[in-house]
C-alpha cells in the first residue's frame, strides 16, 4: 500500500529529535508521502528546508488562525511572492478558529480571504481549519468563489460535509475517528463518498486512541486507515488506493 499523510506538521519541533527515523518509520508503513502545511510567515523557511530534506514530502505555506498575533497584513504580499517562486502543493494552513478565546474573527476573516484570493489566483488548493467554524468556512469559498481544497480534521455535520463535497472540498480524517465516543464523525465516515475522503494524522498533535497522550507521527496513520476500512467495511487496500489518488487529485501529486 501507498498512503499519504494529508496534513502532518512534520516540520515541527517536536520532530528535530528524530525527523529522519520518524520518516523512516513512515516509509515502513506505506507513508510515502506527506503534504506539510505551515501556520506563520517565520517558519516557512524551515519548513521549505525540511520538505528539501526527505522524499515525498510536499510543502504548503499559509498563515494559520491560531497564530494571528503573528501575523502582518504584509505577510499576505510576501505570501503571493512565496507562492509565485516556490510553487507549493497548497496554500495553508489557513481558516477560522472560533474556539480558541482571543482571535478576532474580523482579524481571522481577514487573513483568510486574502488566503482563498491568492490560492484561486495560483489555482491551488486550499488546506482550512475550521474549528466551530464550518458554516463561515463555507461562506468564505462560496464569497471567493472557484476554489477547492480540503478542510482538514473535519467536525462537522452531514449537510455542511455535502455542502462542501458541491463546492469542490475534500476531509480530512485522522486520529478521532479512532475514538468509540466520536459518533456522529464515525457515522459520517462510514457513510460519505469515498472520493471526498483523505486520510491524515495532523503530527505531532491529535493522536488515535491507540496512542493517547503520545507525540503523534506519520506512522500511525495506519490507525486511521483501518478504523476508516473498519467503519466503512472496506478492505484496507481499497481505502488506501482511494485516499491516495484522492490526494494525487487535489494536490497534484504523484505517489511512488
Amino acid at each position: 500500500m501507498q498512503l499519504v499523510d494529508s496534513h502532518s506538521h512534520f516540520d515541527a519541533a517536536e520532530f528535530d529529535v528524530d525527523r529522519d527515523t520518524a520518516l523512516a518509520r513512515a516509509r515502513d508503513a506505506g507513508v510515502v508521502a506527506q503534504v506539510v502545511p505551515a501556520i506563520d510567515a517565520a517558519g516557512w523557511p524551515a519548513l521549505r528546508e525540511v520538505c528539501a530534506r526527505g522524499p515525498g514530502l510536499h510543502p504548503a505555506y499559509g498563515l494559520h488562525p491560531m497564530f494571528i498575533a503573528s501575523h502582518k497584513p504584509e505577510h499576505l504580499d510576501t505570501l503571493r511572492d512565496w507562492l509565485a517562486c516556490e510553487r507549493p502543493v497548497a496554500v495553508g494552513e489557513c481558516g477560522l478558529d472560533f474556539f480558541v478565546e482571543g482571535l478576532d474573527p474580523e482579524t481571522q476573516h481577514a487573513y483568510f480571504l486574502g488566503q482563498l484570493r491568492l490560492a484561486r489566483e495560483f489555482d491551488l488548493p486550499v488546506i482550512v481549519h475550521a474549528r466551530r467554524a464550518v458554516d463561515a468556512v463555507i461562506a468564505a469559498i462560496r464569497k471567493v468563489g472557484g476554489l477547492r481544497g480540503v478542510v482538514h480534521s473535519f467536525s462537522g455535520s452531514a449537510e455542511q460535509a455535502a455542502q462542501l463535497h458541491a463546492l469542490g472540498f475534500l476531509l480530512g480524517i485522522g486520529g478521532p475517528v479512532t475514538y468509540p465516543r466520536a459518533n456522529r464523525l464515525r457515522r459520517l465516515v462510514a457513510t460519505l463518498p469515498i472520493e471526498q475522503l483523505l486520510l491524515e494524522t495532523d503530527s505531532p498533535d491529535q493522536p488515535g486512541i491507540r496512542h493517547r497522550g503520545q507525540r503523534n507521527e506519520p506512522a500511525y496513520l495506519l490507525d486511521v486507515l483501518d478504523e476508516v476500512a473498519t467503519l466503512r467495511g472496506m478492505p484496507r487496500e481499497a481505502v488506501a488506493a482511494a485516499t491516495t489518488a484522492n490526494a494525487e487529485r487535489l494536490f497534484g501529486i504523484t505517489v511512488r
